[in-house]
């Protein structure tokens, strides 16, 4: 029976359903878009599913720059998995994606499902065909802007849009880190295991066509435990990530279980006898193939030596983390090279669309951006970060005349742009909020407690890098010995007006990483699993005295309440009850609509 055949029509389609897509979707969907998410795998997350398993790591560098952690939709994300999901099992994240994404109403998800061709019509994509094996039916999705969020540009590259694979040289972007001579080779993969401690002895044969192993082998490379291991199992930069992945998979998995054999049978490790393993990852997580062109390329003097955007749209900080294509076959070498430095650095809109096909964004790991930037942006939180802000764009932009990116990316446009993402409780580096809509902008703020830091409830910011809490705290008169709640922080607007939306945004602990893995490797650094302590549980807000919004069991750093009716009103009342443990309440922006 031929596939059946269905002709779709939406705003935005996304392809990939990584964490760039993910965000892309969520993003535009709540910003008012039609979506459809398409994505070839049966769950979402990526290279951060149950499939394979990574840790998702961004600008706070592991926690070695406190107050970077992202924030928005990937923070959302993090802090309801912390908390409904405290083992930080795999499968119950893959759910939460599937939850997030089937519950908005303006997605339609298609799982398992291939995008295969795109309709290209004088530099201007029209639609995309994608098939779903499984269920035998084909689809044909029209709409008015594409993104590519697939990591290996799938959409990008049947649509005709610049690319390029490998390694620049030096002299191309004048990058001090990059190879003397450019080549094609790329960052490879890895399949990742766990391991799970038994009462008794596990034992472990191994199979006949797996990788030996010896001692120097790892000389670089240290063993330190068996739960969860290792990203460097990596392997296969120096072929083609794209078309020999069929063979990059099978040499990860004879590497993957050869380590696992040379810690269960290599004598060394004799603590690992009540180990057994528990997974092998299936399929390859994959660190870089295909990178876009857009009209700006990002290079390793934008990461090292940032001087701001004017269209930046999203950051980054995590280092410039190099690593040999042929992996665990070069063992001579570091399995990594890590370049550090302070600071973060802006994302530009020039390096998330085409610079040759009109309508045609792009976020995640193919973005506009050399290989020795790329080496700091292809982290999943910066990436997650990049998804929210195309998803943003192609809401915003849908009512324009036209649906070339490159026209539509004005000042203007991208001034708006910027204060709906600070609004949707983005981070872009200084840049404040300027929302003329804000109520709260030209109010003056007053503490029960009598802080002085109320006004910075109101300051356009909402986090300090230093972690300094530029925010309104209780406990400014208050020991920290002792509880300072209830505590209320009061608004008065400049004048009376219908207040229909109110919008919270509270202190989740930026100072601490907050992973998803099941990993103890980063348990001195990583905020525990669970509601994080910091945030405020339990709040009240009143206006003019009547209490229009309670919430007792809150989980998330940003709270939107819309009314069901407009309420006028002179004077907002944000009452903080209780927290999940911390005995001061922070509360670092308050606007209303």
């Amino acid at each position: 029976m031929p596939n059946q055949l269905h002709s779709l029509e939406t705003d935005l389609l996304v392809a990939g359903g990584g964490l760039a897509g993910v965000c892309a979707a969520l993003a535009a969907a709540r910003n008012g878009a039609r979506v459809v998410l398409v994505q070839d795998r049966s769950v979402l997350g990526g290279n951060a599913s149950s499939e394979i398993k990574m840790h998702v790591v961004g600008a706070d560098c592991h926690g070695a720059k406190p107050g970077a952690r992202e924030s928005g939709l990937i923070e959302e994300l993090r802090l309801e998995d912390a908390a409904r999901n405290p083992a930080g099992v795999y499968s119950q994240w893959d759910l939460l994606l599937y939850e997030k994404v089937m519950l908005e109403p303006n997605i339609r998800l298609l799982l398992d499902t291939d995008l295969v061709t795109v309709e290209v019509v004088d530099g201007v994509v029209r639609s995309a065909r994608a098939v779903r094996h499984s269920t035998e039916d084909e689809f044909v999705i029209a709409a008015r802007f594409f993104a590519d969020c697939t990591g290996d540009g799938r959409l990008g590259a049947e649509a005709g849009a610049d690319f390029h694979v490998g390694r620049e040289s030096r002299h191309d972007y004048n990058e001090p880190l990059a190879q003397e001579v450019a080549d094609r080779q790329t960052l490879g993969s890895s399949i990742l295991l766990t391991g799970r401690r038994h009462e008794t002895p596990q034992p472990f044969v191994r199979p006949s066509w797996v990788r030996r192993f010896r001692k120097e082998d790892f000389k670089l490379r240290p063993i330190k435990s068996f739960e969860y291991g290792y990203w460097w199992f990596e392997w296969g930069g120096q072929l083609d990530t794209l078309k020999d992945n069929a063979e990059i998979r099978h040499e990860l998995l004879r590497i993957t279980l050869g380590v696992w054999d040379y810690i269960k049978n290599s004598g060394e490790f004799p603590e690992a006898a009540n180990w057994g393993l528990e997974w092998v990852g299936s399929i390859p997580g994959k660190r870089e193939s295909r990178r876009f062109h857009g009209p700006y390329r990002l290079t390793e003097n934008d990461v090292l030596r940032p001087v701001g955007f004017d269209d930046a749209v999203a950051y980054g900080g995590w280092f410039v983390d190099t690593h040999p294509p042929m992996g665990v076959d070069a063992p001579d070498e570091p399995p990594c090279v890590q370049h550090h430095f302070d600071h973060l650095f802006a994302l530009p809109l020039r390096c998330y669309h085409s610079r040759n096909i009109a309508n045609l964004f792009f976020a995640g790991r193919n973005i506009s951006a050399t290989h020795i930037a790329f080496a700091s942006t292809r982290v999943m939180a910066t990436c997650a970060v990049g998804g929210q802000a195309v998803g943003t764009a192609a809401a915003l932009w849908l009512r324009e005349a036209t649906n070339d990116i490159r026209v539509l990316s004005t000042p203007g446009n991208v001034r708006a742009l910027q204060q709906r993402l600070l609004r949707d409780d983005a981070f872009l580096p200084g840049v404040r909020n300027e929302d003329p809509a804000d109520l709260a902008r030209a109010a003056r703020a007053f503490a029960s407690s009598g802080a002085e830091t109320a006004a910075l409830a109101l300051d356009g910011t909402t986090r300090d890098l230093r972690a300094a809490f530029g925010a309104w705290s209780s406990d400014s008169f208050h020991a920290w010995t002792s509880s300072s709640l209830p505590a209320t922080l009061e608004l008065t607007l400049s004048n009376a007006a219908p207040i229909r939306e109110i919008h919270l945004t509270f202190d989740s602990g930026f100072e601490r990483e907050l992973l998803l893995t099941p990993s103890h490797h980063h348990q001195k650094i990583s905020a525990p699993r669970g509601a994080q302590r910091k945030l405020v549980r339990h709040y009240r807000v009143k206006i003019d005295g009547v209490v229009v919004v309670e919430e007792t069991d809150n989980i998330l750093r940003k709270r939107v309440h819309r009314l069901a009716v407009p309420v006028p009103g002179a004077r907002v009342e944000v009452e903080c009850v209780a927290t999940h443990g911390e005995p001061v309440a922070r509360v670092f922006e308050v606007r209303c609509y």
